[in-house]
């Protein structure tokens, strides 16, 4: 059996990779006691989670097993995922069956983890509660006018104060919580995805997965909607359909959202009064991203207000 010896995987994990099939993981040589027994506390967690979602035994996507953890060795064995990420690119060159797969197990996956566990009651919630509000608004008054023009400052202004305006009513679910193209896997072989990485698994609110960062790059935050109205348990919590007016605000904002924070993360890395070359050089990236970013945004915005 051929063992590949990988770095790190999420900054705090060493892991080595036994043929294709089997991962062993510890923490990083250079941790702390303390920090081992906070890294093996957050392994046990994560393979409650797994065992959990495992025992639905839902065919339509993987999660792969982890097999045991070791405490007095710090060290655990887990199936490794087959495939290679989500993205945007790779679901462009599938067949249209290949896709309706890939939403089929995606709105099979949210359901059976928001079902996991009670679903909460309707509560209000506010989409300025997830952003780093005070962030945009210093790279809006303080770092767009060294940069963009009145008319965009203008317009992500009068957006800020749209989203912050905002607010839906929805409900707490069990989730993932962390449904990026790295944490779920595509097996050219079998059409089938592998959901992975649990370790942030919690209570969120239930749009949150839904029109996730990941499903809204695909581009199927529609398609993923509508198949987990009909999936999930109707007894339980309803789900309004796609041509109620409250959730295609909610869809459209949920999707700037995602958007949004990409804008600001960008924003951050500017620097008004750059001393080198390479941080002038950078600048001119961010602005380039930040100004394709906007333009995703008013797509969205056509798009959604139809």
């Amino acid at each position: 059996m051929k063992t590949e010896i990988k770095e790190l995987h999420g900054q705090e994990t060493y892991i080595v990779n036994f043929g294709d099939c089997l991962v062993m993981k510890r923490p990083l040589p250079e941790f702390s006691p303390e920090q081992k027994d906070k890294w093996l506390e957050k392994q046990h967690k994560t393979k409650g989670v797994i065992d959990e979602i495992r025992s639905v035994g839902n065919p339509v996507y993987n999660v792969p097993r982890m097999i045991f953890i070791k405490d007095e060795e710090y060290q655990l064995l887990e199936e490794r995922a087959p495939g290679e990420p989500l993205t945007k690119d790779l679901y462009a060159k599938l067949t249209e069956r290949q896709r309706v797969e890939i939403i089929n197990s995606i709105a099979s996956f949210l359901v059976d983890m928001n079902e996991l566990k009670p679903v909460g009651d309707e509560e209000t919630h506010k989409l300025t509660e997830e952003l780093k509000t005070v962030r945009l608004e210093n790279i809006i008054e303080h770092k767009m006018p060294k940069w963009f023009d009145l008319g965009e400052i203008k317009y992500m202004s009068d957006l800020f104060a749209d989203i912050d305006n905002f607010e839906y009513t929805t409900r707490k679910a069990w989730s993932h919580a962390d449904l990026n193209s790295g944490n779920v896997l595509y097996d050219a072989k079998t059409s089938k995805l592998s959901f992975i990485d649990f370790a942030d698994a919690k209570y969120n609110f239930i749009f949150r997965d839904i029109f996730s960062p990941m499903i809204s790059d695909l581009g199927i935050c529609r398609s993923v909607y509508d198949l987990y109205t009909k999936l999930h348990d109707k007894t339980k919590y309803k789900m309004p359909g796609l041509r109620n007016p409250e959730v295609q605000n909610i869809m459209r904002y949920r999707i700037i959202t995602v958007l949004l924070k990409r804008f600001i993360k960008a924003g951050d890395d500017l620097r008004v009064n750059p001393q080198s070359e390479k941080t002038c050089q950078n600048n001119i990236e961010k602005v380039k991203f930040m100004r394709e970013i906007m333009g995703k945004i008013r797509n969205v915005e056509k798009q959604l207000s139809r």
